[in-house]
């Protein structure tokens, strides 16, 4: 996997564009994220996690993750679009603060989700564990 590029990389290439702050779309975004987490939260406590159904808690986190990330993108007034969209939402975490550590995991939960989602890759539970363990952890300064 290459290394993430700086976001001002993707408002260069056009990825990202500067626009007008989007609140209410925002405030979706943030709202639906919110009732995703609740319905993660629910499926662990009801169903559990497994090997067998590691991979949905997997991109479940990455979609509330992204989410409220899209959101804090359209608060600052930018948006994203076309090939690289999901790899500039995770860069701007790097102006949100995040340490970068943080940063590049959000960068592979996005590599390892697409690979469930395109390649059919598998993951463990261990790995669904550390991925919900990671979203429940940034969740609440994602959503502040």
């Amino acid at each position: 996997m290459k290394p993430l590029r700086n976001f001002e990389e993707f408002i260069e290439d056009g990825t990202v564009a500067k626009t007008t702050a989007n609140m209410p779309r925002a405030k979706s975004l943030t709202g639906e994220a919110e009732r995703r987490k609740k319905f993660l939260n629910e499926m662990l406590e009801k169903i559990g996690m497994n090997d067998d159904n590691a991979n949905y808690f997997i991109e479940s986190s990455y979609d509330v993750l992204i989410s409220l990330i899209r959101a804090k993108l359209l608060a600052h007034g930018f948006t994203s679009s076309g090939k690289g969209a999901h790899e500039a939402e995770v860069s701007f975490m790097r102006r949100l603060d995040f340490p970068e550590n943080d940063v590049r995991f959000m960068n592979d939960l996005r590599y390892y989700r697409n690979g469930i989602l395109y390649y059919g890759e598998r993951f463990n539970a261990d790995y669904g564990k550390k991925a919900v363990d990671f979203m429940e952890r940034i969740f609440a300064k994602l959503n502040a």
